[in-house]
């Protein structure tokens, strides 16, 4: 395992896991699995290191410049953490719990904010995507710019059991059966939701929200989606039990046009923009910078060494 010091000053495990943690969950987002991360440890801790380095050159040279950070930006940065964690009392439990005080918590994120500012400097000087850019892009990216249909749906639910009796099942018939009668007969479904649905959905008037494809049950998404709007569904059977199901709306499907996309793409490409700036503005600091390795021997609790 590699160590490395920058300036003299070493780069903490802390900051290498930190780094990790961002790694693999990028990797993973991306379609990595996590056999390939367990393949590529040894790759992935080396890029860690690279990039806690590249950190702690930015941090230092940030301290360096004395960027003029007021309480009021402090403010802004622990307000998005207290949004975060659900409010002002899970904040100061989280502190608490890690044993920092909200004045060091204050001068990590005063850390982060000036980074920032000095990343900021640094792209200062790239441009915005063109519009010929952008479209560009589209063109050749076509394809992956695809949404699926989607529909939004309220339904109702009547359980059953596996190990139901033939009682129990015909009266869970039974039941569905009449409350799809008072509905189609005019009463108000959102009601009937309400009164009779055994999905938690039933408080909420039995709303399931915007769906796509092959996000409920197979039974369920077909009828869903074969329904037209503004109708309400024959019983529907699923391994949860009978359900009817009411189309409120729904969206076609389709490519999604240049207007659609334009603001995901401009900003797709300019923070890739911004990250070839920042590799090229991290590599002058490397170049100015005393970086040394070195390795490090693993102890196994077997005794003996091995590199």
């Amino acid at each position: 395992m590699k160590t490395a010091t920058v300036n003299g000053q070493p780069i903490s495990n802390e900051a290498v896991n930190f780094e990790m943690d961002r790694l693999v969950k990028f990797y993973m987002n991306h379609g990595m699995t996590v056999d390939e991360v367990k393949k590529n440890l040894v790759k992935l801790r080396e890029k860690a290191l690279e990039q806690a380095i590249g950190a702690k050159l930015l941090l230092d040279r940030a301290a360096q410049l004395e960027l003029p950070v007021t309480a009021k930006d402090i403010d802004a940065e622990v307000a998005k953490v207290v949004a975060q964690v659900g409010g002002e009392e899970n904040y100061r439990k989280a502190l608490e719990q890690q044993g920092i005080s909200d004045e060091s918590f204050r001068k990590e994120l005063e850390k982060g904010v000036r980074v920032n500012m000095l990343v900021n400097q640094a792209c200062a000087h790239v441009a915005d995507p063109t519009e010929d850019e952008v479209a560009e892009f589209y063109a050749a990216h076509k394809s992956e710019y695809v949404v699926k249909p989607q529909v939004l749906c309220q339904h109702i639910l009547v359980k059953t059991e596996a190990g139901d009796s033939q009682e129990k099942k015909d009266a869970a018939l039974a039941k569905i059966k009449e409350i799809r009668a008072r509905i189609v007969a005019g009463g108000d479904f959102a009601e009937e939701a309400r009164k009779h649905s055994d999905c938690p959905s039933g408080r909420e008037g039995g709303s399931l929200g915007w769906f796509g494809p092959g996000m409920m049950v197979p039974e369920f998404d077909k009828a869903a989606f074969g329904m037209k709007k503004g109708e309400v569904s024959d019983v529907v059977t699923t391994q949860f039990g009978h359900h009817i199901i009411y189309k409120a709306d729904e969206k076609a499907g389709g490519a999604q046009t240049l207007v659609d996309v334009h603001d995901q793409i401009k900003d797709l490409l300019r923070h890739e923009a911004r990250g070839r700036a920042m590799d090229d503005f991290v590599a002058e600091l490397r170049a100015n910078a005393k970086i040394e390795y070195k390795d490090v021997e693993e102890h196994c609790s077997c005794g003996h060494h091995h590199h």
